[in-house]
């Protein structure tokens, strides 16, 4: 994660955003569902919610099979593409988290910035 801009400059007004994810898992850990779970959270760590107050985020899982052929201890890929759509953001630092099993395995922050800190919002 992380691969893209840092500042949004759109206060306050709808916003797209798109995560790009590559997990990697050892050998021995194929053929078993992971737990996944991408969640925007403040810099206090609190959930960010939408417009109807629900937490920002996804939940899933993954699971990775072994094919046939491959050799022995290679690690074994899953990439995921996430859109969230519509995001109205007020001015503040956020951060996306990468959980896989409820453990926090990546994060990356970016910061919504008013351009006019003279207006309101």
């Amino acid at each position: 994660m992380g691969g893209g801009w840092s500042r949004n400059f759109t206060p306050g007004q709808p916003s797209n955003m798109a995560l790009a994810i590559k997990l990697t898992i050892p050998w021995n850990e194929a053929n078993r569902p992971y737990d996944i779970s991408v969640r925007l959270v403040d810099d206090n760590h609190e959930p960010a919610t939408n417009e109807e107050g629900k937490d920002i985020g996804i939940v899933g899982k993954v699971e990775v099979g072994r094919l046939p052929g491959l050799r022995p201890g290679s690690d074994l890929g899953s990439a995921l593409a996430l859109t969230f759509s519509g995001l109205v953001l007020l001015p503040g630092t956020y951060v996306w988290e990468l959980l896989v099993d409820n453990k926090v395995l990546e994060s990356t922050t970016f910061d919504v910035v008013d351009p006019n800190p003279q207006r309101t919002v």
